[in-house]
């Protein structure tokens, strides 16, 4: 073969691939409703074109050198009925080791939140490991986001599914966001969870959402789901509406003892894809990279603040799986030239 034979199939397969790209980007910048079949082609454009049109939807809505800094505490740890395979704190999964907690007082609660602020977190989340909130721990649950909120702090927090009532209790506390994941596809969800319905959680977002609270809303990647429901967890994701003020994106964290122990470790662009299909498809939401980071390179997470992503999760513990020392984080992000965002309130 003569060296134009090579140089003429070498044009014909650059067309070819330039061609592909260029479908595939306009299928990406479509309008609307979002499917499955419009984010999965997303995952499939070349790796630096996806990066490229997620930041060129990013800084179309967000500050590109701006990330949000929350802090999560676990309030009630443990003892929780639901049967969720990632979960250490599952009561139907005792090898992993977490006991059965009560409720925290809310001035230790309060005290930690004050601890986060002076590290930088502009945002308190507090997380209970329940099914759903009783009634008779709304007082003290009102009296933490009061408090919390006094400090001049966004609170969220995620108690399991709620009633009408209860969410209208914590917007009349002055709660900003609540948390409530989908946490995977609707096509996989089952393989993950059974005791708790897809509508559940959706019926949950709903009632949020009529009591004027800001959702926060998002998953888990690397279950062992397929590239197409890690599409149709974003895609459900996007075509709630509202879209969520908020979309926390987790890395599993295999715990000992739970059900997701041995799950097959997910490559890192996978997830810096997911992030980015996540940005184009919610181009105004904050995008958190949230559990998972203490496993992950310096390199993966600064792909992931090129593809959109834009807030973390600060402290050595998220609920009880570990995250970055904070020392660590605040200094990537100043190798980064990246700064904290501002609260959007003051007490």
């Amino acid at each position: 073969m003569s060296l134009s034979d090579i140089a003429h199939i070498g044009r014909k397969a650059a067309s070819s691939t330039a061609s592909s790209t260029v479908n595939a980007a306009d299928a990406a910048n479509a309008p609307g409703p979002w499917n499955t079949d419009g984010v999965e082609r997303l995952f499939e454009l070349p790796f630096p074109e996806l990066l490229y049109r997620a930041q060129t939807v990013h800084r179309a809505h967000h500050a590109p050198d701006e990330v949000q800094l929350s802090s999560l505490l676990s309030i009630k740890t443990g003892g929780c009925p639901e049967d969720c395979g990632y979960c250490s704190q599952s009561s139907r999964h005792r090898e992993a080791g977490v006991p059965a907690g009560k409720l925290m007082q809310a001035q230790d609660v309060i005290e930690a939140a004050r601890a986060a602020k002076a590290q930088g977190a502009t945002r308190f989340c507090m997380g209970a490991a329940w099914r759903n909130p009783k009634d008779r721990d709304m007082d003290g649950l009102t009296t933490m986001v009061r408090e919390v909120r006094a400090l001049g702090m966004e609170t969220c927090m995620t108690l399991g599914m709620l009633e009408d009532h209860q969410a209208q209790a914590l917007k009349e506390a002055g709660l900003d966001f609540y948390n409530h994941n989908l946490d995977t596809a609707p096509d996989f969800y089952g393989q993950v969870i059974t005791t708790r319905t897809y509508q559940d959680r959706l019926d949950t977002i709903r009632k949020v959402q009529d009591a004027g609270l800001n959702v926060c809303c998002g998953g888990i990647i690397g279950m062992g789901e397929s590239r197409r429901q890690r599409a149709g967890l974003i895609a459900r994701l996007a075509n709630l509406a509202p879209q969520p003020e908020s979309v926390p994106i987790n890395h599993l964290v295999p715990i000992k003892g739970t059900p997701l122990e041995d799950a097959p470790a997910l490559d890192e662009f996978e997830f810096v894809r997911t992030v980015a299909a996540a940005r184009i498809a919610l181009p105004r939401s904050v995008i958190r990279l949230s559990a998972g980071r203490e496993s992950m390179g310096d390199a993966t997470q600064a792909l992931c603040f090129a593809a959109g992503a834009n807030s973390i999760f600060l402290g050595s513990k998220l609920l009880t799986t570990p995250n970055a020392p904070v020392s660590s984080d605040l200094d990537l992000l100043a190798r980064l030239g990246m700064r904290a965002a501002a609260a959007s309130r003051e007490a």
